[in-house]
């Protein structure tokens, strides 16, 4: 909000709402969020701690603002890179020109547990294997953006998104009316149409879009339920379809209607039981077969785990130069690969300065952030690095940006990170904001909803 002790620009009127907001009014308006929060139903699921384990997700209510100018930008990277990574995904499952060439190791594509051979040779639907992408951004000065992580498979957040919008509309209507905001109320309208423009070939009609889910029980449950109200398909479990022939059939009152695109909310592991894990009662029998003829799309398709990888990670840029030809408009964190004998000499002497993460690792779980651990930390985690290196990457503590932040003493600093998401079909496009997470606690930088990060709406100001 600040540069130089100056308020910049896009926060100018936000300084005058804070300053005239009494800390009773603000404590009601926080409660009010809260309670809108809890009789939508929008949680998340932390297992394992004990207690209930749905959680309220933290929502603060000072946003965070992004002039047009700064979004277009950001806009043209997150494109590219989404590009660059579907093109990825299509190369390596097929004749892996990229490592042929010498650009990036084999070991780390075709030995990685993320590799899906069940699809080795099947090109899908407009050659799209990640049909939503999230790109992890961390801004660390005026004009400079980092991408911390790519999420390939099914990025989850975007109903805090949409949810972080209508409620500050809610309990705001005059900052809106005040600030030229772009909206991102198009978003489920924007997926439902990636969605049917991948539809199979043997799809002559209006295709039929379900959400594909694992229950109630799944941490991400409540967003798929939002999302298939908000785009008017159906939300399904893997016992409501079946296979028959060359398709996929939902059950219904009225009788089997078939199925042409699941929008699958599953992970790979589980979504047919005859290609993948046996035990699996979450998925669909047969559903492979009928995906590699044809006969249904499965988005996100199965396989972009490899591309989620954080040592595949270090090869975007070159990906980007390799299939696009073009320089990266966004920059990769700087990062030591483990698996590389210099690289691990020099994270292993250096644990108590770098954050080290697991390369298949998500949710801010297995990771190790040096400056903040204790030394029995360090030294547990040293263990660790040393029995397997090739499963983790590391990289320098960066000063992330911070934005105001309303805390119990008033108004305060927290380190954020966004997260766009980025649709990718016929067209590649992406909605003006995306979901900015917040590291609640003092000096903390690990923003997840799992530990301890809350959320917060992410403006982005119209020309």
């Amino acid at each position: 909000m600040y540069d130089s002790g100056q308020v910049r620009p896009p926060y100018a009127r936000l300084e005058d709402w804070t300053r005239s907001m009494p800390a009773e009014l603000r404590e009601m308006k926080q409660a009010e969020a809260e309670a809108l929060f809890r009789r939508i139903g929008i949680t998340f699921a932390v297992y394992g701690e004990g207690g209930d384990p749905d959680r309220l997700i933290p929502f603060d209510m000072f946003p965070r603002v992004f002039t047009s100018g700064e979004w277009a930008r950001l806009e043209r990277g997150i494109k590219q890179r989404a590009r660059a990574l579907n093109a990825f995904l299509v190369d390596v499952y097929g004749r892996g020109e990229i490592v042929r060439a010498g650009r990036i190791p084999g070991r780390l594509v075709y030995r990685n547990a993320a590799y899906e051979k069940a699809v080795v040779g099947f090109v899908p639907s407009k050659g799209v294997y990640s049909h939503v992408v999230g790109i992890d951004l961390v801004r660390t000065g005026a004009d400079e953006f980092f991408v911390l992580e790519d999420n390939c498979r099914t990025p989850s957040g975007v109903s805090y998104m949409l949810e972080n919008r209508e409620i500050m509309m809610r309990m705001f209507p005059d900052l809106f009316r005040g600030n030229r905001i772009e909206p991102v109320d198009s978003y489920p309208e924007k997926l439902r149409r990636t969605l049917a423009s991948v539809a199979p070939t043997k799809c002559e009609r209006e295709p039929t879009i379900v959400i594909l889910t694992p229950g109630h029980f799944n941490s991400a449950y409540y967003e798929h339920s939002f999302l298939a109200d908000l785009m008017g398909v159906e939300l399904v479990e893997g016992a409501d379809l079946f296979v028959e022939g060359e398709y996929v059939f939902m059950r219904t009152t009225e009788g089997p209607k078939r199925v042409d695109v699941i929008y699958r909310r599953v992970d790979d592991d589980y979504i047919d039981p005859l290609c993948f894990r046996p035990d699996s009662m979450l998925g669909i029998p047969g559903l492979m077969d009928v995906y590699r003829s044809g006969g249904v799309s499965i988005c996100s398709a199965p396989g972009p785990g490899v591309a989620d990888d954080k040592a595949v990670y270090t090869y975007v840029p070159e990906m980007i130069r390799f299939y696009l030809g073009e320089e990266p408009l966004l920059k990769n964190v700087p990062t030591w690969q483990c698996s590389k004998t210099d690289d691990c000499k020099y994270v292993l002497e250096n644990l108590h300065e770098l954050v080290v993460k697991e390369v298949h690792g998500s949710g801010g779980y297995g990771m190790l952030v040096g400056p903040k651990s204790t030394k029995a930390e360090i030294e547990a985690y040293r263990a660790r690095v040393e029995a397997d290196p090739g499963n983790y990457i590391a990289q320098p503590t960066l000063a992330l940006s911070t934005t105001p932040t309303f805390v119990d003493e008033g108004i305060a600093p927290r380190h954020v990170d966004l997260r766009p998401y980025c649709l990718v079909g016929e067209r590649v496009e992406l909605v003006p904001g995306g979901l900015t997470r917040v590291a609640l606690t003092e000096g903390s930088l690990v923003v997840n909803s799992s530990q301890g990060g809350g959320v917060k709406d992410t403006w982005v100001l119209a020309e």
